[in-house]
């Protein structure tokens, strides 16, 4: 907004004659301990504002606990894997479920003090637990647990709150204990029978998990396919290590209601014009997530929202209120950890210092990973991308079933795609499908961030045996398709002349 706009839209409000702090943070999660700590860290004074608990969703119901439970599901599926490796013995372990719930909580404690009130205080951050609404473009009401109200103000507020699971409007969905990725922590007992309804990246990651802990588990989504997002080889390397873990996927059906039926649940499905009763003990809805921007007080202030309830930011992710600016999943567009603390960044800066300069956000280069068994690990364009965006490109691909390492550990699957401007060694986007890919993909993700290409990728010493080798195979596979050809021509002719 301009100058003149913002202050028009700041007069219909009388403005404190001081602040109590120089920006107010409301959310805990990754995009608002950033803001918080960044603010600390140039003496700012800030007051973070947390309704439930440090550390967001990712701590406390995402990243960290599906990590955790992913963890065990692996080291059961190794251990059935046994004879894989020359170990003789039971390959079947019985799985201790509530052990297993114990452990990924046990890890959220230890992760805890990471995001701990003492911590951000320690560090200067006024921390306070509560609902937090606007009452102006500076002001932000807190209404704490015992009740009380508090009212703070500052020369600017950043909205971190987060997202929340999507629950879609289905027939009979609220006449059930049905589980989100929030909720899924709390169970007690593994479920015989587990219904996934969205095969994205969280309901494939669960599904898999489950699956390996014993649960019968079926998965669902109206996409034809799995991690729709991906590319199809990538889906398909997925797809085929969920249906060997015995996960029944069911793409392209639609969710018409879920009936009760005498102590038993049932899911109605319509499949190729068939429907389809598919009954369940447990039902998991992972069909995307909602910005938690509801009762904040920004309709009254004027701050626009998205169809998708995301706040209309602009590229110094300020929101429409000039005072207000927004990071994490409520801005979009990315709603991942690590985005999250990436716009913190220039949401913090731009608010501090915008008086003197101001910094537009950089979305260039964005990596993610699914945590699936493989893995799938992406940073820039893939060819579905391309192909829809009527980029050209070139790709080229390394197959780790070929790599040293990765036949040394068991682990031989999967590949290495780079695209590629043509005629260039420009990298554009990578997908590496396989073992520790999550891992793999951030030699390439500093290499696009920092303008290197394939060749000085080549050129880069790797150790020998690693997995990070695959990286610059597939840069030398690249080599292979672009070397010399008249100069190798020079080349041969003038051994020939030695050899005479």
């Amino acid at each position: 907004m301009s100058y003149f706009a913002d202050r028009k839209r700041l007069a219909a409000y009388t403005k404190p004659a001081s602040f109590d702090a120089n920006v107010i943070v409301i959310g805990a999660g990754s995009a608002g301990l950033v803001s918080s700590l960044i603010a600390a860290t140039v003496n700012a004074k800030a007051i973070l504002i947390e309704r439930h608990k440090m550390g967001g969703d990712c701590l406390n119901t995402g990243c960290v606990p599906s990590k955790a439970i992913l963890r065990s599901a692996k080291i059961k599926h190794y251990i059935e894997r046994a004879a894989d490796y020359g170990l003789d013995g039971p390959a079947e372990v019985k799985t201790n479920f509530p052990a297993v719930m114990r452990r990924v909580q046990n890890v959220i404690k230890a992760i805890e003090p990471h995001d701990s009130v003492e911590r951000y205080e320690g560090l200067g951050v006024q921390c306070e637990q509560g609902e937090a609404t606007l009452v102006s473009p500076w002001e932000v009401e807190v209404s704490q647990p015992n009740g009380e109200r508090k009212r703070f103000s500052a020369a600017n507020i950043i909205i971190a709150s987060g997202a929340r699971p999507f629950v879609p409007p289905i027939p009979g969905l609220d006449q059930i204990n049905y589980l989100t990725s929030d909720t899924v922590w709390e169970l007690e007992a593994l479920p015989r029978t587990l219904t996934v309804m969205g095969a994205g990246p969280i309901g494939c990651e669960l599904a898999q998990a489950f699956a390996r802990l014993g649960s019968k588990v079926t998965l669902v989504d109206m996409a034809p396919r799995v991690l729709p997002r991906e590319d199809e080889d990538a889906a398909q390397a997925v797809l085929l290590s969920l249906q060997a873990d015995g996960v029944e996927v069911l793409a392209g059906s639609k969710a018409n209601a879920v009936e009760k039926r005498e102590g038993d649940n049932v899911l109605l499905l319509e499949t190729d014009g068939q429907t389809r009763e598919l009954p369940f003990e447990q039902l998991l809805v992972a069909v995307g997530r909602k910005a938690n921007t509801d009762n904040m007080g920004l309709d009254a202030l004027g701050v626009e929202r998205n169809q998708n309830a995301t706040l209309v930011v602009n590229d110094y992710l300020q929101t429409t209120l000039p005072t207000v600016y927004a990071c994490g999943d409520v801005a979009g567009p990315y709603q991942f950890t690590h985005t999250a603390s990436h716009e913190a960044w220039f949401a913090t800066v731009n608010c501090l210092f915008g008086l003197f300069k101001r910094f537009k956000v950089d979305y260039s280069v964005i990596p993610w990973a699914t945590f699936t068994d493989p893995q799938v690990a992406r940073v820039g364009l893939n060819e579905q991308d391309a192909s829809e965006k009527k980029i050209a490109v070139e790709v080229t691909r390394y197959g780790i079933d070929d790599l040293d390492r990765a036949i040394a550990d068991g682990e031989a699957h999967g590949f290495v795609k780079v695209l590629t401007a043509p005629t260039s060694d420009k990298i554009l986007g990578v997908t590496i499908v396989g073992y520790h890919a999550s891992e793999l993909i951030a030699e390439y993700v500093l290499a696009m961030k920092h303008g290197l290409g394939l060749k000085k990728l080549m050129s880069t010493i790797h150790i020998y045996p690693t997995l990070n080798e695959a990286n610059k195979f597939a840069a030398s596979e690249w080599r292979k398709k672009h070397k010399p050809e008249g100069l190798l021509d020079w080349v041969s002719r003038f051994h020939g002349w030695r050899r005479s």
